[in-house]
């Protein structure tokens, strides 16, 4: 268990300096994320890894949420749109807030934009379409600054993430399926440990 924790608290300190990387970058760009925006929560098709969750279900584990949550999460209707943490503060869900904010997985930390390699190894600019659509100019001049300053990279901070436990980390999944997992390996950890 103490494996676990140690490895989670490596995270965090990683998590803490992503979120500043993206953080910075977004703000010397102008691309602001809407305050109380949370369409990017509703979004389908993030994933995770186990290890991206394995900070948040120790937390559970810790709270005494870790049992309630799982069984939440495995009766959830998984076709539901939107992170099972998302708190919609508004009726179309579109405005709202994240229920586990500092235990959130890296992907979330780097979502608003952020750099990529195209098919020809170029360097390309994964933007919200919200913030795309608020700051037009704003991407634009980043979209033509591309050659010159090179945005942080989804791909070498989720490298940077795997060099922490490359099991826990090789596979992504929907964050639901994440949490569930991590959820799994820290009850799992705590029951031999006999710490349950």
């Amino acid at each position: 268990m103490q494996q676990l924790r140690d490895t989670a608290s490596q995270l965090m300190i990683l998590n803490d300096e992503i979120a500043q990387t993206y953080s910075r970058y977004q703000n010397d760009r102008k691309l602001f994320c809407r305050s109380g925006c949370g369409q990017c929560c509703l979004h389908p098709g993030i994933e995770a890894s186990v290890l991206e969750m394995l900070p948040l279900a120790l937390h559970l584990y810790d709270t005494g949420l870790a049992e309630s949550t799982l069984d939440a999460l495995q009766q959830h209707d998984h076709d539901q749109a939107g992170c099972f943490f998302y708190q919609a503060t508004s009726e179309d869900r579109k405005s709202g807030q994240c229920g586990v904010y500092p235990y959130r997985p890296a992907v979330c930390r780097m979502f608003g934009a952020a750099g990529y390699r195209g098919r020809e190894g170029e360097v390309l600019l994964s933007v919200c379409k919200v913030i795309r659509a608020g700051a037009p100019e704003a991407v634009i001049a980043t979209e033509q600054s591309l050659s010159s300053e090179t945005p942080p990279m989804m791909r070498n901070h989720k490298a940077q993430i795997a060099q922490l436990d490359y099991e826990l980390s090789k596979e992504n999944m929907p964050i639901k399926q994440a949490t569930a997992a991590a959820l799994e390996k820290v009850l799992t950890k705590a029951y031999y440990a006999g710490l349950v």
